[in-house]
């Protein structure tokens, strides 16, 4: 919305800096933080009294967690809030892909809010039914997923890149669409998965996103794609406008989520940020290396597959409790300690993910 100031510049007057993306994106960093800030605790107080007991804890969950009970629930809000708020403040609002991610960050969280509200007000940890989210999540991937690939250029369209290798594409035709559903859901899904701890969760969204907000502001210059030998994505650059407000939103709720945790970011928050990345993946053309800034999510995720697929077949459990970080915790290691380390391997997995840009 601001960029529209540049309308009142002459080229040498303070309107022109909102013709830079970086100034933009600084400026929906701070706006979305003090959001953060200004209406963290208020929120927390209302959803304190709306919400009474706060969110069931699991009956059959590590022994710690009867500590976090009565404790809130929905402190997504705070976090899609703010990236909205200064997302449509900041950013260009005629730019596709802006739409595209914001569409999945609030049609997911609506799905997640129902799930919270269900749990809380029926104080059962069960929620909306597990084939009503995926079949509403499948629905607004395959919405997004086409979305993008209409907004990329015809020589990129329904065709995936691969890192490191230069100039090839995979022409999925198509199947194109069911593999950009399965990343949307998937990074939404392993994202929920993770939130089980205290700052778990937003942290390593925080670094993913950042990541990809590099990608997203690289493959949208074709200065920086013909040295690095990457695909150019026109428009893709502005995304790091909504990364920017995700990173500062995540921090203002980080400030309350922070162990001992005010408030939770329930599914609201965790199925809205994991939708996010994964949209962001499919817009820039980097869904493969989702899988690797994101890797924490991915091996959450599989440690619940693997479990669940192992005690059908065997009865017995590979992992003490999943998804991972549980196992974990019924190992003896300290809430805090898991919260951290998690934290370093996404901040080295985020890295080489970034590598992958120079490695061609």
């Amino acid at each position: 919305m601001l960029y529209w100031l540049t309308a009142l510049s002459d080229g040498g007057d303070v309107f022109n800096l909102f013709r830079y993306i970086t100034f933009r994106a600084g400026g929906a960093f701070m706006t979305a933080l003090i959001f953060g800030f200004i209406f963290g605790q208020p929120l927390i107080n209302v959803l304190r009294r709306t919400q009474g007991k706060g969110q069931p804890i699991r009956d059959d969950g590590p022994e710690g967690h009867i500590v976090k009970a009565g404790t809130p629930t929905m402190g997504g809000l705070l976090i899609v809030g703010a990236l909205v708020t200064s997302t449509l403040l900041w950013a260009r609002l005629d730019n596709g892909y802006v739409w595209v991610v914001l569409f999945v960050t609030l049609a997911f969280g609506l799905i997640g809010f129902a799930d919270d509200y269900a749990k809380v007000s029926k104080q059962n940890v069960a929620g909306v039914p597990g084939k009503v989210r995926m079949g509403l999540g499948l629905v607004i991937a395959a919405i997004a997923g086409y979305w993008a690939t209409a907004l990329h250029p015809d020589d990129l369209q329904f065709r995936l890149a691969l890192p490191v290798f230069k100039d090839v594409l995979l022409n999925f035709g198509i199947f194109f669409l069911p593999f950009a559903m399965f990343v949307i859901v998937g990074a939404a899904n392993a994202v929920n998965l993770t939130d089980g701890l205290d700052g778990l969760a937003i942290m390593p969204v925080m670094i993913a996103a950042g990541a990809l907000g590099i990608i997203a502001y690289t493959v949208g210059r074709t200065d920086f794609t013909e040295y690095l030998g990457l695909h150019y994505v026109p428009g893709t650059g502005e995304i790091i406008i909504f990364v920017a407000g995700l990173i500062g939103g995540g921090l203002g709720f980080l400030w309350y989520n922070a162990p001992p945790a005010a408030v939770f970011m329930g599914d609201t928050g965790s199925l809205a940020l994991g939708g996010a990345i994964g949209a962001i993946a499919v817009a820039t053309k980097h869904e493969i290396v989702l899988g690797i800034v994101g890797g924490i999510f991915v091996v959450e995720a599989l440690s619940v597959i693997i479990q669940v697929l192992y005690f059908k077949r065997t009865g017995k459990r590979v992992f003490l409790m999943a998804p991972i970080h549980h196992h974990y915790e019924k190992k003896g290691w300290a809430e805090p300690t898991i919260v951290i380390r998690f934290w370093i391997i996404s901040l080295i997995l985020a890295l080489i993910g970034l590598a992958t840009l120079k490695l061609r």
